[in-house]
């Protein structure tokens, strides 16, 4: 989370309310964005959590007193705000959000004009200037003002609209069970979904910063409760969102949940039926899956560090339309490429529409893999060594160096070892064709792992 020397992690700027990211720090980073956005126009939002509308407030303060205007978007999800940025052709944006952490923590995003979120190397220039306190300290006369934004939520649902078939959706009359985990998705799916011509049902709508319904993060383990109404109502699906929505995980008719990988890898392959020899980027954590239906429908794969605002500059960079990553985030360009909960649940619903089929058996027709992972204790500074060692006891397998190791093998399963950005722990991501290979792959590298920690350690 927060450290001394950095303000930014993968994604955003996280802390415990109120105790790491107080008001008085919302200032200050408010002041150093300001300062960046030289006297701009900003787009500010927040999620559900208690905290978000203290430290908007707080942001907009710092924003202001450096001259930059501010438009207040209100409660609303991530990517509903990246697409306000864009349409209002404002500056930049903040978004007081998260994301999947627990209800105690809130965070800081920084937009740019385009909507996606800063490069590294812009938030390395705002947490420079946070840093020295060299912020711009506007003339009494040119502090900045803020304005209500209404109407970002409709204005969201309608620009999601234009890229899928609605008449031929709206014909299916689907039943769609929709788990907002009391946070933003839930002031724009079941809206979306009900033009879409659906029938919702929904679980944990009701906005309750606190979370009561579930943690944030929509992980299997967290979402029995919408696999089971699923089933008790008969729909056709169930879709769970994390705190900003911007991320989705779907679970079939028959209750079954299913990661990201999955969906990601269906829209994938309807998305280049019909734009053969496209451009797909996706992080070394994907699955071989992804890999798969790239090759089976002449897309290319173009593989990324793991984070969100990596996919989504790589993106921008080679003009890709199509990104994804295995924890149900889904870029989808035409629309904005970002992730993007709503859109990857109209995306959904638009290849079920048109091939008449039910979840289950779309997901079915995939290549099936198995998933493991692990966690090896290691401390940070003995990180970048133990990386070094494992480059050179695997030079000789067939492996991608970008974001720790990602070897393949033969028999099409393969494992990703990298260090943990946030704790002291390499984590092991394996996958095969059978659970008991991906079980015997995260078993022989912890093991691995472990004899060269212990090696350096001596």
């Amino acid at each position: 989370m927060l450290s001394s020397r950095h303000l930014f992690g993968t994604n955003g700027i996280r802390g415990l309310a109120n105790k790491e990211l107080t008001p008085e720090m919302a200032v200050k980073i408010g002041a150093a964005t300001g300062t960046f956005f030289k006297r701009g126009t900003l787009v500010v939002g927040y999620d559900a959590r208690t905290s978000g509308p203290m430290l908007a407030k707080a942001v907009i303060a710092g924003l202001n007193s450096t001259g930059c205007n501010v438009l207040l978007a209100g409660m609303a999800p991530t990517p509903t705000l990246q697409f306000a940025v864009k349409k209002h052709k404002a500056d930049g944006g903040v978004m007081i959000t998260a994301s999947h952490n627990p209800p105690e923590y809130n965070g800081i995003k920084v937009i740019w004009k385009d909507g996606i979120e800063v490069s590294h190397e812009r938030e390395l220039e705002i947490e420079k200037t946070f840093f020295t306190e060299k912020t711009h300290v506007a003339a009494w006369t040119e502090i900045g003002e803020t304005w209500e934004l209404p109407g970002v939520i409709d204005e969201y649902v309608e620009a999601i609209e234009k890229h899928v078939d609605v008449k031929v959706i709206i014909k299916k009359h689907y039943h769609v069970v929709v788990d907002g985990a009391n946070s933003v998705g839930s002031l724009t799916s079941p809206h979306l979904l009900r033009k879409l011509g659906c029938r919702v049902t929904t679980i944990n709508a009701n906005i309750d910063g606190t979370f009561p319904g579930r943690p944030p993060e929509p992980r299997p383990e967290n979402l029995g409760d919408v696999a089971m109404v699923v089933k008790a109502v008969g729909a056709d699906f169930g879709v769970a969102y994390d705190g900003d929505a911007d991320r989705s995980i779907f679970v079939d008719e028959k209750g079954e949940i299913h990661m990201g990988d999955k969906t990601f890898a269906l829209v994938e392959k309807y998305f280049l039926k019909a734009n053969k020899g496209e451009k797909i980027v996706t992080p070394v954590s994907s699955s071989t899956l992804v890999q798969d239906i790239a090759d089976e429908y002449k897309g290319k794969i173009v593989w990324t560090k793991v984070g969100s605002v990596t996919v989504a500059h790589t993106m921008k960079e080679l003009k890709a339309k199509l990104g994804g990553e295995e924890n149900g985030g889904i870029f989808y360009g035409p629309h904005q490429p970002v992730r993007d909960g709503a859109m990857s649940t109209a995306l959904i619903l638009d290849i079920m529409a048109k091939t008449g089929q039910k979840l289950s058996k779309l997901l079915g027709e995939l290549p099936a893999y198995y998933l493991q992972k692990g966690k090896v204790e290691c401390n940070d500074s003995l990180k970048e060594k133990v990386q070094q060692k494992l480059f050179e006891q695997t030079r000789s397998l067939k492996t991608n160096t970008l974001d720790g190791v990602k070897i393949w093998f033969e028999d099409k399963s393969s494992i990703l070892i990298r260090p943990s950005g946030t704790e002291p722990i390499y984590r092991l991501y394996a996958e095969a064709k059978t659970e008991k290979k991906a079980e015997q792959l995260v078993k022989d590298y912890s093991l691995k792992l472990k004899k060269i920690i212990a090696g350096l350690r001596h």
